[in-house]
C-alpha cells in the first residue's frame, strides 16, 4: 500500500485540515524518488541559494534516506525556532493557512510527485513543501516573519486584501531572491525546489531584479504557469522582517481604496534595479517545462 493508495488519500481531515503523516507507508520507490530530486536539486543549486538554507538542510537532516519523517524533523525544529510542520492532503483554504502559519505550524502536502511528474506539477508536493519552504524555518528571523505574515494574512481577511498579501507571498517566500557580498541568490521555495528556475532566476538576461519595497511588491501581478518576470531582492531577512512588521491596518485600508496593480515589466522611477531584463524569454512565448 502507497501513501498515494486512494483508501490512504481519502482520509478524513480535522477541522483544521491536518492529517497523519503515517511515514511508514511510503513505498521504496516513493523515497527513492525524494532521493533523485533531492540528489538532482542539490547539484543544480551549487552556490545559488542563501547559506541560512545549506544551513538548515543541515540542521534538520533532511537528506537521511528518504523522505522526512516529520515527527523527526519537528522534534529538531521545535528547538530551533518552535515551528513544526504539519500534514495536509491537498491545498487548503487561506483563513486556515493563516491560522497555522501565525501559530508556528507550516501545513505541508503528504503525496509525493510520480516519476512522471518530475520536472513539474501543478499542486505543491512534499517535496516542494519540506525541501523548499522547511530549512528556513530553522532560521529565527526568517521562522518570524512567517509567523507574522500568518498573523497579517488573518487581519487580511477582513479588509479585502488577500490579493495583495498573496503578492507579499510569492515574491519573498517562494520566489524571493537576496543580496549577499558575493552575489544575488536564492531564498524563495519556488525557485530552490525548481530545476530550471533556480538558474533562470539568477543567470538569464530576461526577467528584472528589482529592490524590494513592500506596497510595490503588494501592488505587483505575478505569473504561476512559468517563469516569473520579475524577481524582488532583500538585503538580509532582517530587512525583510523589519519591513513587514509594522501594523498592516494603514497598508491595507490603503490597498482596499487602490486599483493599482503595476505590470510584469514595468520599472518605475522609484525602483532599485539590479538588473533590467530583455524580457526576451516572455516575448519568445515561454512555457518551458520546470520543476515545481
Amino acid at each position: 500500500m502507497s501513501i498515494n493508495d486512494p483508501v490512504i488519500a481519502a482520509q478524513t481531515p480535522a477541522a483544521d485540515f491536518q492529517i497523519e503523516q503515517r511515514w511508514s507507508l511510503y513505498t521504496d520507490d516513493e523515497h527513492k524518488i525524494w532521493n533523485d530530486l533531492y540528489e538532482q536539486q542539490i547539484r543544480i543549486l551549487e552556490n545559488r541559494a542563501v547559506p541560512e538554507f545549506y544551513d538548515g538542510l543541515s540542521a534538520l537532516n533532511l537528506n537521511d534516506g528518504g523522505i522526512p519523517d516529520l515527527e523527526k524533523v519537528n522534534a529538531k525544529l521545535m528547538d530551533l525556532t518552535g515551528w513544526q510542520v504539519i500534514s495536509v492532503p491537498h491545498l487548503i483554504p487561506d483563513d486556515v493557512f493563516f491560522d497555522h502559519l501565525a501559530n508556528r505550524r507550516f501545513p505541508a502536502g503528504r503525496f509525493i510527485r510520480s516519476r512522471e511528474q518530475m520536472d513539474y506539477l501543478q499542486e505543491p508536493d512534499i517535496f516542494h513543501d519540506v525541501f523548499g519552504h522547511v530549512p528556513l524555518l530553522a532560521q529565527p528571523v526568517f521562522a518570524d516573519y512567517m509567523e507574522a505574515y500568518g498573523r497579517g494574512g488573518l487581519r487580511a481577511l477582513n479588509y479585502d486584501c488577500l490579493k495583495n498579501l498573496a503578492r507579499l507571498y510569492w515574491y519573498t517566500v517562494e520566489f524571493g531572491l537576496m543580496k549577499t557580498d558575493d552575489d544575488l541568490k536564492i531564498y524563495g521555495a519556488g525557485i530552490v525546489s525548481s530545476r530550471t528556475e533556480s538558474v533562470f532566476c539568477l543567470e538569464d538576461p530576461s526577467p528584472n531584479r528589482l529592490g524590494f519595497e513592500l506596497s510595490r511588491v503588494m501592488e505587483t501581478d505575478y505569473r504561476i504557469d512559468d517563469f516569473q518576470q520579475v524577481y524582488f531582492v532583500i538585503n538580509s531577512f532582517d530587512e525583510l522582517f523589519a519591513k513587514t512588521k509594522a501594523d498592516f491596518g494603514p497598508l491595507y485600508e490603503y490597498l482596499s481604496d487602490s486599483d493599482l496593480v503595476h505590470g510584469l515589466t514595468e520599472i518605475l522611477p522609484s525602483d532599485t534595479v539590479y538588473h533590467k531584463g530583455t524580457q526576451a524569454y516572455a516575448q519568445s512565448g515561454g512555457r518551458l517545462a520546470k520543476a515545481s
